[in-house]
């Protein structure tokens, strides 16, 4: 082999391993960075040494630049979220840039961005690309489901909710208390009429006190009890109202029942954490007493 091939190959080489070397200390420098800024809150990671003086996030309608405005940008994040755990599920890199898949969770016990805190768990994943150079981060652009996060917060109802509350209807209206019973939290807060004979255990805390407290004695006391005429209304902070009416009939007296009621569901994450009940307690009371 010529000495010219044998030096073309070296420097190949050379820039190959220089370049793979950078990157991997990109990833490194660049990973360490966040895991201590978001996991420990250590703002003070937001200086000289590992941002450019004039770090850009790519935002709409404008970017953001500078240290600064971008310490005050993540001390939301920061202040905002208790338990906060970020993990980075993938990382890779190209020449100066860093491609991140990025996992962000904690609960809402802060101001965030001048909102008063909703005390809602979120759990989001999204993906970040970046920009290093000369070790320092000087570009960054987020990509995540913002609507989801929104929803996750209790700042705007998920579409899904009605549709969750509509399947514990049908679910109920065929017998099937178990599958009732699944969309409920754990820690599910259930609280029935004041006035209502069911109300004697309120508040209900989780499914199987909701089940005993309230589903079992509703068979054990009835012939039948339908909900009939129900229309669900989405609202805002994730509640769905339902107005309805209760048909039923008692089995101590046959006396029939036609009350007009209502519910109010809250909901996070796809489970009911709460319910209210509304209801005509004189018809129920009329009822029992004849």
């Amino acid at each position: 082999m010529k000495s010219s091939t044998k030096l073309f190959l070296l420097l190949v080489l050379l820039t190959y391993y220089s370049c793979t070397n950078t990157v991997d200390k990109n990833i490194t420098t660049y990973s360490d960075v966040w895991d201590e800024i978001i996991n420990q809150g250590n703002l003070d990671l937001f200086n000289s040494n590992n941002f450019d003086e004039q770090v850009t996030v790519i935002m709409t309608p404008e970017n953001l630049v500078g240290i600064d405005n971008m310490r005050n940008l993540y001390s939301n994040y920061i202040t905002g979220f208790s338990d906060r755990e970020f993990a980075i599920i993938d990382i890779f890199g190209q020449g100066d840039k860093i491609v991140k898949h990025w996992r962000f969770k904690g609960v809402n016990t802060g101001e965030f961005f001048g909102m008063p805190p909703t005390n809602k768990a979120i759990d989001i994943e999204g993906s970040t690309i970046a920009i290093m150079k000369n070790g320092k981060i000087v570009q960054e652009q987020d990509f995540m489901d913002s609507m989801s996060f929104l929803q996750q917060l209790g700042i705007v109802s998920s579409s899904d909710n009605t549709s969750i509350i509509q399947g514990m209807y049908d679910a109920f209206k065929i017998g099937d208390i178990e599958s009732v019973l699944s969309k409920l939290d754990s820690q599910v807060i259930w609280n029935e009429a004041e006035g209502n004979a069911l109300a004697d255990g309120n508040p209900y805390i989780g499914p199987e006190a909701v089940l005993e407290g309230v589903f079992s004695r509703l068979g054990e006391e009835h012939e039948y009890f339908n909900l009939v005429d129900i229309k669900l209304h989405n609202m805002d902070n994730n509640h769905v109202l339902a107005t309805l009416r209760y048909n039923a009939k008692l089995k101590k007296n046959s006396a029939l029942v036609d009350a007009q009621a209502a519910h109010l569901w809250t909901l996070n994450n796809g489970k009911v954490t709460a319910f209210q009940q509304y209801v005509d307690t004189k018809q129920l009371d009329d009822a029992l007493n004849k």
